[in-house]
């Protein structure tokens, strides 16, 4: 028998995987050039050259036990927690050294090891609607209480005035993804500064310490110029999540880090609760060949041409069919209202015409459904005249 906690997950396990896996059965049924799958935020941009390079020279001219060792600490190579802090301090005027630095399983591992490094049973972490619905879980994983703050569905930017509302003393964290997931909207910088203002005085005035985890895989998906704060500059609290599986197309590699800084609360002992939470989740240390690959790559990017053409062309196509959503501004998702109520059935109107799209309920938005447009360009061409034919349901 599995345990009680896990009955509810798996019954409630990821509907974007599941419809992920309809996408594969109905490719095999009707062919994948004839499947519009719009279901999973997988990269399909190739990385860049110079990571092919770079694993080809670390496996031929490294010591081969040192590279496929053990680090020695969980916190990952020195060398390179040095490299990634002297970036960020490049791009972002920060003053960070390889202390601040634990390199992580991807996102999803830095964000377990920093919630299991945090969360006391009975904490809660608030989250904004629409918000990546492993939140949850990630949360029940140390039997933290998630607090939803409801979408803004005109700007999706967050509701501060329900914020202010909905911190009580028991607020141990706030997380924010931005480029967001599922909307692709960035949190502006008079919406960061207002919520920092808002957690100092919620922590004057409860006595307590309020982290702000930013989680930012989509920080280099942005389009027309558009700037994304680094919220360390705005909140002395702040940890910052990152992972390498979007700006360098290596999701599958599960590369990441944390930035602790200096200026959090306990920041020392909470970097050493982070190294030693790396180790009892099972994770050891961060893929080694991966630490050793990032580091050689701190520059490049990938090239986000591909999806802002993408997004152009779906963004327009779907206007032209009468279909209302939000430009996304980041990342490579669109956020589209349903024209029908339950956005289920629109998603199940849309699984007729071969078109996979995952409900917003989700993302804790229900009455909207999520692309990804991480495609190819042809999908993207090819799967408009079916949402014409979709649209004739109800328009």
């Amino acid at each position: 028998m599995i345990a009680e906690k896990m009955k509810n997950m798996v019954a409630n396990s990821s509907a974007i995987r599941a419809m992920f896996e309809e996408g594969n059965r109905m490719a095999k049924l009707y062919g994948a050039e004839n499947v519009y799958d719009f279901s999973l935020g997988n990269p399909n941009v190739p990385a860049p050259e110079a990571v092919k390079n770079a694993i080809v020279e670390l496996v031929n001219d490294s010591d081969p036990v040192v590279l496929h060792g053990y680090t020695n600490s969980n916190s990952g190579y020195a060398d390179v927690r040095e490299a990634v802090a002297e970036s960020i301090n490049e791009r972002f005027d920060t003053t960070f050294t390889g202390e601040n630095i634990i390199m992580t399983v991807g996102a999803a591992g830095g964000l377990n090891v920093i919630l299991k490094s945090l969360i006391n049973p009975g904490d809660e972490v608030i989250v904004f609607a629409p918000y990546f619905g492993e939140y949850r879980s990630y949360t029940n994983n140390y039997d933290g209480v998630l607090v939803e703050i409801s979408p803004d569905t005109e700007t999706f930017q967050p509701k501060l005035a329900e914020f202010e509302q909905k911190i009580t003393p028991k607020t141990k964290a706030v997380i924010v993804n931005t480029p967001n997931n599922p909307t692709g909207v960035v949190y502006s910088e008079e919406t960061i500064k207002e919520m920092a203002a808002i957690m100092e005085r919620k922590q004057k005035e409860y006595g307590t310490d309020i982290y702000l985890i930013s989680d930012e895989p989509y920080r280099e998906l942005v389009y027309d110029g558009v700037a994304v704060p680094y919220l360390t500059k705005y909140y002395a609290n702040t940890i910052v999540g990152y992972s390498y599986s979007k700006s360098l197309s290596l999701p599958g590699e599960r590369i990441g880090y944390l930035v602790i800084p200096d200026e959090v609360t306990d920041s020392e002992d909470l970097r050493s609760a982070a190294n030693v939470a790396t180790r009892i989740l099972g994770f050891v240390n961060a893929p080694t060949l991966q630490q050793k690959l990032v580091a050689k790559c701190l520059h490049e990017k990938t090239d986000i041409g591909f999806y802002d053409r993408n997004r152009e062309t779906l963004y327009n196509g779907l206007k032209e069919c009468g279909f209302a959503c939000i430009k996304p501004e980041g990342a490579f998702y669109l956020f589209v209202k349903s024209p029908v109520e339950d956005e289920k059935q629109f998603c199940a109107d849309g699984k007729e015409f071969h078109i996979l799209m995952v409900p917003g309920s989700s993302f804790g938005c229900p009455g909207y459904v999520r692309l990804a447009y991480c495609v190819s360009y042809e999908t993207i061409v090819n799967s408009l005249p079916k949402f014409r034919e979709l649209a004739k349901k109800y328009f």
